[in-house]
């Protein structure tokens, strides 16, 4: 059968993975202010709200948990097939909803389709691409979430203005189940991870996926025999180790790495993406807007921060991650703290905003404004660093051995804090109002330091190379410093073979 061999059109559409998590935030942002969604489930108050939104975080991290065992048992490619039928199952039951109950179930369900897909697509992208542009490439999963996020909006949007009642939402709903299907469709035409493939012991196959994807078909290019001898290599030391159980991920030699992987994905939440991207619409209202005007500037947001990750993905290999991390971290740090701060003394409570119960405070004029472009300049931050590079990050730290398994336990932490901030949010607006923004300036505080401190660089090295600068002991601030050894063995082994070549040459030479 015909494999795509184009490493761009592979995270082109494996990353529609992605776009399902986008599909499904702004599933339910762009309705969670309208009248119809507000009449048919009898206006649900901030508790019940946030317990709908964070439903689809709920199943993500159930799936998470499970999608390192079927990824390990099955293959990445299999368990991406697995996970679009979940999702247009979970599409159907959400759009045919008649109750609160009806769409939780549809929204957990639609969950871990999502909590497969999230954790599984960077694993599948990091073992296909080359290490020079891995970065760009697993990247390209935050930007199709980005995606995903924007053109449901605008699709909701669309419905909401141009279809009355209930089937407004019903038909934004069910347009979630048709990427899922391209998926579907597509994915019996990728290539399967090589190394996955390697630790089946199906050496040919690994192979010849290498030579597609690294060498266009050549099984003796430097590039591909350096990447196959240290496949190989990793095989053989995840061979000797024992089967991997979610403890082993805590063991000596590993728990350092699951520590940087797992919390990677748990500071992204706690930088306060969350606030953005499901209550945007609440923090408009906050601040003064209404209507179309609350509507259209939440796309601006959208578009703000599918811009900046389009933007940064092409360079991202060169910056590093930490680079990125940490200054993610201290700008998004201080624009909490502003926000808050011009909340604070320029704003006052109110018993509602438009008729909606849940918001208690209100800023209006030039303050008001103000919070709105705080809250684009800190989408735009969270767009260029955090977004993309946790993703990323988590998918590079583990060895073959354990990376299904360690990515799904990093996309799990990620999902938990993902349910517990969007359940926690709405009701934070209502009772704590502007003191939110300090909650998350004190976690972008923190982490800020814990990424200094213990996050090595892995840009530009392969996932063979990055097993031993973990093992090295060298310091997480030194090891951008570390000499690019996989360059170094592929220049070996091209001299190497022009050696032989000419060697070669010679003998024939002289047997004539």
């Amino acid at each position: 059968m015909y494999r795509i061999s184009n490493i761009y059109v592979l995270a082109a559409f494996g990353t529609i993975g992605g776009a399902l998590f986008g599909f499904d935030v702004s599933s339910m942002s762009a309705w969670i202010g309208t009248d119809q969604y507000l009449e048919y489930f009898n206006h649900p108050d901030s508790n019940l709200q946030g317990g709908i939104t964070a439903s689809m975080s709920a199943g993500s991290f159930a799936g998470a948990i499970a999608a390192g065992f079927i990824a390990d048992r099955l293959g990445r490619r299999t368990s991406l097939i697995i996970a679009s039928v979940i999702w247009i199952i979970g599409a159907v039951i959400q759009c045919s909803a008649h109750s609160v109950a009806h769409l939780v179930a549809g929204r957990v369900i639609s969950g871990l389709s999502v909590g497969i897909t999230s954790s599984q697509v960077c694993v599948y992208l990091a073992e296909l691409a080359p290490a020079r542009i891995r970065g760009r490439i697993v990247g390209i999963q935050q930007w199709a979430i980005e995606w995903g996020i924007l053109i449901m909006y605008l699709i909701s949007w669309g419905c909401g203005k141009g279809v009355a009642g209930a089937a407004s939402f019903r038909i934004a709903w069910g347009i979630q189940a048709i990427p899922a299907l391209v998926l579907l469709l597509a994915l019996p035409f990728f290539p399967e991870s090589p190394r996955w493939l390697a630790s089946q012991e199906r050496w040919e196959e690994a192979l010849d996926v290498l030579a597609l994807i690294h060498g266009k078909g050549n099984r003796s290019d430097p590039v591909v025999q350096v990447e196959f001898e240290e496949v190989k290599e990793a095989v053989r030391i995840a061979h000797e180790a024992k089967d991997v159980t979610f403890m082993a991920l805590f063991g000596p030699g590993i728990w350092k790495r699951t520590l940087c992987g797992v919390s990677v994905q748990v500071w992204q939440q706690l930088l306060g993406g969350n606030i953005a991207m499901y209550y945007t619409v609440y923090i408009f209202s906050m601040a003064g807007m209404s209507g179309d005007t609350s509507l259209y500037s939440s796309a601006i947001q959208y578009v703000i921060f599918l811009l900046t990750t389009g933007v940064i993905l092409p360079y991202i290999d060169r910056i590093g991650r930490r680079l990125l991390l940490i200054t993610g971290s201290v700008i998004c740090m201080i624009l909490h703290f502003t926000i808050a701060a011009v909340m604070a003394v320029h704003g006052n409570p109110v018993d509602e905003i438009n008729g909606n119960a849940n918001l208690k405070w209100e800023i209006t004029g030039a303050p008001g404004k103000a919070v709105i472009a705080l809250s684009y300049i800190f989408v735009g931050v969270y767009g260029f660093t955090w977004a993309p590079t946790g993703w990323i990050y988590a998918s590079e730290v583990f060895p073959l051995k354990y990376r299904a398994k360690g990515v799904g336990l990093s996309a799990a932490g990620n999902w938990i804090f993902n349910f517990a901030l969007a359940y926690f949010v709405a009701p934070a607006f209502t009772n704590i109002k502007w003191k939110t923004y300090i909650i998350f300036g004190v976690f972008c505080t923190v982490m800020t330091f814990h990424v200094y401190f213990m996050y090595p660089e892995t840009a530009q090295k392969s996932l063979e190379e990055i097993d031993l600068m973990f093992d090295s002991g060298v310091k997480p601030w030194q090891t951008a410093k570390l000499p690019d050894r996989f360059g170094e063995e592929v220049e070996r082994h091209r001299k190497q073979s022009v050696v032989e070549d000419h060697d070669g040459d010679a003998t024939h030479k002289e047997s004539v």
